[in-house]
């Protein structure tokens, strides 16, 4: 087992060199001018069940730091150290609160993030078995992990304060598993400060000196097959048999599932009508489109819904909001064969207030995009009651973009249509 090999060498970290977990550890020292390398020789599956390995962690489990003062496992753990050695390391911030930050940061990277990946990657590489209801359990949790993480970095270059911490280290190597595994730009293209960041990072140099080029999945790792392929000795020998007819060996493809919205009743109010009519109408708004709407609407087949976005105070930049709303519109995507919305960006000056309008097909918000939408959380939603003449007034002031609203200038308004 290697030692130290002088008084400026702080640990020597055993694990194999690609190992996401002791990068963590290479980046954070190599950040803090602290001397860690990496064990000569270490061997997976050998070295790690070595006697003097299981002293330093009986689970046999990597990395681990050796240090003058004893063994370190579990590489979050194993990174703070590192950190620590440096007085007054920027990496830990400058105050408490960033402190207290790193830390919340760094936790959520471990359960949220780090570990779900793992839950949707490890079983198609064979290391657990697959169930597929656990996998959709996992990517839909990590779907709202980065959907949280999505938005923080809507405002924030790094995860805390104007540099890189601890955080974003920690953060950026459990990231580099899934982006270099199974997180397709496909997936990730939905969280696109998520992806903006990610990239920042690996391209810091110090980032690069361990990552190196990190390359995006292609491609989901196959389900691995249940059954063992037999060899070819043990392989029976087929018999000549006449080939069956094509027809006879292809099983008819399956129905593809309905949308429970399209299984409604038929509605006399046609949603491309209306979208069509809005589009269209250049001049006398009010008089044209508007009137039209209340036309065409059927309060049985279709529902009307305002949206107030939570944490206003937090739209400080007029810029930044706008991409939050527009973020927001690219993602319910998937609903345009259902919905019709307006999003009003409201005032003048900041804070800026985020509020919609949202015409639904059904009695209620469809569940496909409250499961699919995780923006959907981020607003409280109050469903419009057009028998009160004030709120179907505001139904009518938020089709038309009116100004001002609520005694307020309009910053911008985004139609989904």
């Amino acid at each position: 087992m290697q030692r130290f090999s002088g008084p400026d060498q702080f640990g020597v970290l055993h694990s194999w060199s690609t190992n996401k977990n002791a990068y963590k550890a290479l980046i954070a020292a190599e950040y803090s001018d602290v001397k860690v390398e990496l064990a000569q020789g270490f061997e997976m599956g050998v070295s790690n069940k070595a006697p003097e390995f299981l002293k330093m962690n009986p689970l046999g489990k990597v990395p681990v730091l050796e240090t003058p003062d004893g063994a370190i496992f579990e590489s979050n753990a194993i990174a703070r150290y590192v950190t620590k050695l440096k007085a007054d390391n920027p990496l830990y911030g400058s105050s408490l609160i960033d402190y207290a930050h790193i830390e919340q940061w760094m936790d959520f990277s471990a359960t949220e993030v780090d570990a779900n990946t793992g839950r949707w990657l490890y079983p198609r590489l064979g290391y657990f078995p697959y169930a597929a209801p656990a996998e959709e359990a996992a990517i839909a949790a990590l779907k709202r992990a980065l959907g949280a993480l999505n938005t923080h970095l809507a405002s924030n270059t790094c995860l805390v304060g104007h540099s890189v911490t601890l955080a974003d280290i920690v953060m950026t190597c459990n990231l580099s598993q899934g982006f270099g595994m199974i997180m397709t730009k496909n997936f990730t293209s939905k969280f696109p400060h998520v992806e903006r960041y990610f990239w920042t990072m690996v391209n810091q140099p110090n980032f690069k000196k361990f990552l190196g080029e990190v390359k995006q999945a292609a491609s989901v790792p196959p389900v691995p097959s249940k059954k063992p392929q037999p060899t070819e000795a043990a392989k029976p020998k087929a018999k000549e048999e006449p080939k069956p007819q094509a027809a006879a060996e292809e099983e008819a493809p399956k129905p593809k599932a309905k949308n429970p919205l399209d299984l409604l009743p038929p509605s006399p109010m046609v949603l491309d009508d209306w979208k069509r009519l809005y589009s269209n109408t250049k001049s006398n708004f009010r008089e044209v489109a508007v009137k039209g709407f209340w036309d065409m609407y059927d309060p049985e087949g279709y529902s009307l819904w305002f949206c107030d976005y939570k944490y206003n105070d937090e739209n400080t930049v007029s810029f930044v909001t706008l991409n939050k709303v527009g973020g927001f519109l690219q993602r319910m995507d998937l609903a345009r064969k259902y919905a019709f919305g307006k999003m009003l960006i409201i005032g003048s000056e900041a804070p800026f207030k985020v509020k919609g309008l949202w015409l639904f097909r059904g009695k209620e918000i469809p569940k496909f995009i409250m499961d699919e939408v995780y923006d959907m959380e981020l607003y409280d939603w109050k469903e419009a009651d057009i028998n009160d003449e004030e709120q179907k007034e505001l139904v009518s002031q938020m089709i038309e973009d009116h100004e001002p609203f609520y005694g307020e200038a309009l910053l911008d308004a985004k139609c989904f249509k």
